[in-house]
């Protein structure tokens, strides 16, 4: 009868290291050839910059970040290959800092958007962009963590970031952040200055989303009810009334004159604690749970309003105005 060995030979750091340098080449082979260099050419502020995409689809669409290509309504693109050539910007998302360019040139590669859902801290996280001028650079590093929230340039928090400890800096902004599989988990787009090794990028799941609704619309649709609101306390009694945990709550601070608000019968003063039976526990919440699935459907919302009565209201948002950013 033969033995099992229970203690295998750990294998030496050579071989691993190997193996992970073959993992990352290889998914740099893969997803590279699709990076682009995105130069901004002015727009209604006059100011050029420059910063990094990466195509999707053989027909030149790109992505890069919203803050990359800011007002432009084209930039220059130089492709991995020394290609040079224009792109028109199709439409931008500020809140969630995501841009889409079609290429006026053959596109030679493209890359494979993934699903961010299966990332796991500790996965490889390959960044490939533009920084600092030094084209095509590649660092490399683990995903650090996942579901961050990070705040957009419009204030609106931008959900499910992934923080990576790859390094980035200015100009990697827009690439990708790939996986050892060698497709696109994320869309680099931001560092804390004076940090080291805290980056984060949009996941792709995110991005996917965004590319969808400007192919379709032509910018990202958000539900819209027309009222302003604080984050405030919510007082104890009312959560325990409510039946609810929370500590805090938004409270009505104006609303618009014929606004899906209005017209559902909500009042200044009023807080409000839940959509849909989901908590409200601030402002960002509100924003989260009026997403572009509620435009048009009757959204059942919780408030407590100035009769200290805890009623429950049916409105029907409409589509946030759109203001062409």
């Amino acid at each position: 009868m033969g033995f099992i060995d229970i203690n295998p030979p750990v294998p030496e750091d050579s071989v691993l290291l190997d193996a992970y340098s073959e993992t990352v080449a290889g998914a740099v082979d893969r997803v590279g050839p699709a990076v682009s260099r995105i130069e901004r050419l002015g727009g209604v502020a006059g100011q050029g910059g420059h910063g990094s995409g990466f195509a999707i689809s053989p027909d030149g669409l790109i992505i890069t970040n919203h803050h990359v290509v800011s007002d432009a309504k084209t930039v220059r693109i130089r492709s991995a290959n020394g290609a040079v050539g224009q792109g028109a910007v199709l439409g931008r998302d500020a809140d969630t800092d995501i841009a889409l360019v079609r290429a006026d040139m053959d596109v030679q590669a493209w890359a494979r958007l993934g699903d961010s859902q299966k990332l796991r801290r500790g996965h490889i996280a390959i960044a490939i962009g533009n920084p600092l001028g030094f084209d095509w650079s590649v660092t490399s590093g683990v995903v650090s963590a996942l579901g961050r929230s990070m705040r957009s340039s419009t204030g609106r928090l931008i959900d499910d970031v992934v923080q990576t400890d790859a390094a980035l800096n200015p100009g990697n902004s827009g690439g990708p952040l790939v996986s050892a599989s060698g497709e696109v988990v994320g869309v680099n787009t931001a560092v804390i200055r004076g940090a080291q090794g805290i980056a984060f990028a949009v996941a792709s799941n995110t991005a996917n989303f965004v590319v969808s609704e400007i192919l379709r619309f032509g910018h990202v649709r958000r539900a819209f009810i027309g009222i302003v609101v604080d984050t405030t306390a919510l007082p104890r009694r009312v959560a325990v009334k409510a039946g609810m945990t929370q500590e805090t709550t938004v409270r009505i601070r104006r609303i618009d004159a014929g606004s899906p608000a209005d017209k559902a019968g909500l009042k200044e003063g009023d807080f409000i604690l839940a959509i849909d039976g989901q908590p409200v526990g601030g402002a960002d919440d509100l924003i989260r749970l009026l997403d572009g699935t509620r435009i048009g459907k009757d959204t059942p919302i919780s408030v407590y309003d100035l009769d200290s009565r805890i009623v429950d209201r049916v409105l029907v948002p409409a589509a946030r105005p759109h203001n062409g950013a």
